[in-house]
Formats: C-alpha cells, structure tokens, sequence
C-alpha cells in the first residue's frame, strides 16, 4: 500500500490531537476534582449517579419535612402539657368547692377563677404553629377551632389529620382533630352515666358507678326509685327503656351496693320519698361545657339549711370531676399520640441521615476524580504526547531529497 505524505501528516495530526483531549481531560478532572465532567467519560456511572442524586434530593426534602414537623410536634406536646396542668388545677379547684362552710360569694368567687382558667384553657386550645396553622383543627388549618358561641362552645374544624411524609413508607400526623381530643369525652364514667333528678328532696348521692360485667350491659336507660313508708327506705329499678322491673321492693342502707346488668353504684345520705336517680349510656360531652356546667352549678344560690339544693350542688360537683378525669384521660391519649409521632420522626431522622452519608459517598465513589490514578494518568500521557510529537518531528523530515 502507498503511503502519501498527506496521509502521514493527517494521521499523526489525528493522534495528537486525541492524546492531547485525553490529557487535557486529565487536567480538568485534577482541577475540578469530578471524573465525571460528562457522561460519555462513563455512561453506566453517569447514569447511577443521576439516581442516587435524585435519591438523595428526596432524602433531603425529608430531612426538611422531618424538621419542621418536630418543631410542630413539639409544639404540641408542649400544649398538651400545658393543658393538663391546666385541667389539673380546675379539678382540684372543683373538688375544694363543695365545702358546706362556703357561702354563695365564696362559689361566684370560686366560679370567676373557673372561669378564667376556662377562657385560659379554650386559647390554648386554639393554638397556632410557627407557620400560623391551628394544631387542633384537621384538615381546617386556617379555621379556628374552638369558639364559645350563643349555643355554648362550639368546634369549626374538621376530623382529619393532614399527614407529613418524612421517608418513602412513613406518613404522621402534623395536625389533630380536637373534636376526638376536647369534645367527643364521654361522660359519667365512660360507659354510663347516673344522674338525680331534679325534684329529689332528700340528702340522697349517688356515685357515677361502675362496670362489673360488660358482657352483660344493655345499653338501656335505667330508673332507681325510692320509697320511704313507715321509716323504712326501699328502691325500685326499672329498665326505662323496656319498661322492665329489674329489683323491686330493695331494703336501702347507706353506702351499700346497688348492682344489676352489669352495673353497680352506691347510695350516701337519706333519699326521701320519691326520688329517683337515673341511668344512661355515657355520650359526648366537651371539656369546656363540662366545665361551663360546673360554673353555672356554682353560680347558683344555695340557701343556709336547705340540704336538697347542698345535695344538688354537691352532685353537680361530683359529675363534673368525673368528667374532668375522662377529659384528663382524652389529652393524656393525644399526648401519647404525639409522643410516638415525635419518636417516630427520630427513627426517621437517624435513618435519613445514615442514608444521606450512604449516597454522598456513592455519589464520591461515582463522580469525583480519584487524585492518584489522575496523576498517574496525567503522566503517561504527558509521556505519551511527548514521545508521539518528537516521532512526528522525525517523520516529518524523511524524505529523498535529504539524502541528495
């Protein structure tokens, strides 16, 4: 084959100028530090890395997520807490108001403090987080959830939980509803409630009873009549719902148990003729109407000597502290809540965070210039160019009309 002295040329020029590409590749991947300068370099690499980049932008839009939903839970424990101590103080303030000694000026002082802890207690109800969202009010963020209004204390939030997705599989809650937390408590003790009528003349008191055997429970309304004949006191209880007799003709003694369908209770003082106690099914009732009754019951004048309006007062008390201890109950289990969200996102946040190192160093591993193989490159090639460009230098001069 003939070799042109053209095809000489174009071909060593071809060959420099690849070498010289390869070292000037060299020394911008020494520069910048990056092995990758662009995919063709390694296209397999190139491509892994653009995964594990986005991998590692989602992780640190959770890291984000992850930090602003702590501040928020944070914030909530630390209401929920307040809370408490809040409702703790009204209880203990409930439970030193029936004493006989007060006059009615002693319970409107009593009622005002009450009251002022009330209002204390619906502000911190509706409070806001550092981005101006209600923690109590679902979905409704922007709403305020809790307002005393003409028809008493009312909730405008919704019951949804809008939920903050902190890793691939795990969502939690950022808001409540506080219809579940503040208004759905049930009263009595949970199951039913008791309750005397208001025509009992007698120094009769009831307790707010207790479940013996659930299996046997109707969920039925239940009457507990007293009759007083000759200075003997016997009750009647009769399924109101059914109109069953369920005892008839029971001798009364004070304090002793009164027990039928799954139920018990227990009786203090002396019922005159004709009083009734009843039975129902527990239902919801709020943490700020259970308190505003309480108020109103203390409001109310209680004359010197009259035992039945004292009794009356003392069994108001007596169902408002019980409910206060199933409102107690309520936001001790929306604390419990918050509490295993807040340790939820910091088993999130330790595993984000060994992620994150995990794709930084894969990401190294994948992009950045390996300093001793790229000078040793660099070397070889500098070698390389040398050596190409003095045997052109000679080629280049071979010809015939040297040797003439």
């Amino acid at each position: 084959m003939r070799i042109s002295t053209g095809m000489i040329y174009d071909s060593n020029v071809t060959t420099l100028n690849q070498q010289q590409a390869k070292l000037m590749q060299t020394q911008q991947q020494l520069a910048t530090g990056r092995r990758l300068l662009t995919p063709s370099i390694d296209p397999a690499a190139a491509a892994q890395a653009l995964e594990v980049s986005h991998a590692d932008a989602t992780n640190t839009q959770y890291t984000t997520n992850r930090d602003s939903l702590k501040g928020t839970l944070t914030q909530m424990d630390s209401t929920l807490q307040g809370i408490t101590g809040v409702l703790q103080d009204i209880r203990t303030t409930l439970v030193g108001s029936n004493y006989s000694t007060y006059t009615d000026s002693d319970r409107i002082n009593i009622s005002n403090a009450l009251q002022s802890r009330l209002d204390q207690l619906v502000s911190m109800a509706n409070t806001k987080n550092a981005n101006g969202n209600f923690l109590f009010s679902g979905f409704q963020s922007k709403t305020q959830p809790f307002s005393n209004t003409a028809a008493g204390y009312a909730y405008f939030g919704d019951d949804g939980k809008k939920l903050t997705q902190i890793s691939d599989t795990l969502q939690v809650g950022a808001t409540q509803s506080g219809a579940d937390i503040f208004m759905r408590v049930k009263n009595g003790n949970g199951v039913f409630v008791t309750q005397a009528t208001a025509t009992n003349t007698g120094t009769g008191l009831m307790n707010q009873g207790s479940v013996t055997n659930p299996t046997a429970l109707t969920g039925n309304n239940y009457s507990i009549s007293f009759t007083v004949a000759a200075g003997v006191t016997t009750y009647n209880v009769t399924n109101t719902t059914t109109g069953a007799a369920v005892l008839t003709a029971q001798p009364y003694t004070a304090g002793q148990t009164i027990a039928f369908d799954g139920m018990q209770m227990t009786v203090q003082g002396a019922p005159a003729n004709g009083d009734q106690f009843t039975l129902a099914p527990s239902s919801n009732v709020s943490i700020f109407k259970n308190i505003a009754d309480a108020i109103a019951a203390l409001k109310v004048s209680v004359p010197p000597g009259n035992a039945a309006q004292a009794n009356a007062l003392a069994s108001s008390i007596s169902s408002a502290i019980a409910n206060m201890d199933r409102g107690l109950n309520s936001i001790s289990a929306a604390n419990t809540v918050v509490g295993v969200s807040m340790n939820a996102v910091d088993s999130a946040q330790s595993m984000g965070d060994n992620l994150g190192l995990n794709y930084k160093q894969t990401l190294s591993n994948l992009q950045d210039t390996d300093y001793n193989k790229a000078a040793t490159d660099l070397a070889q090639q500098q070698l390389s160019l040398q050596a190409a460009q003095k045997s052109f230098v000679q080629v280049s001069n071979l010809s015939l009309f040297t040797y003439m």
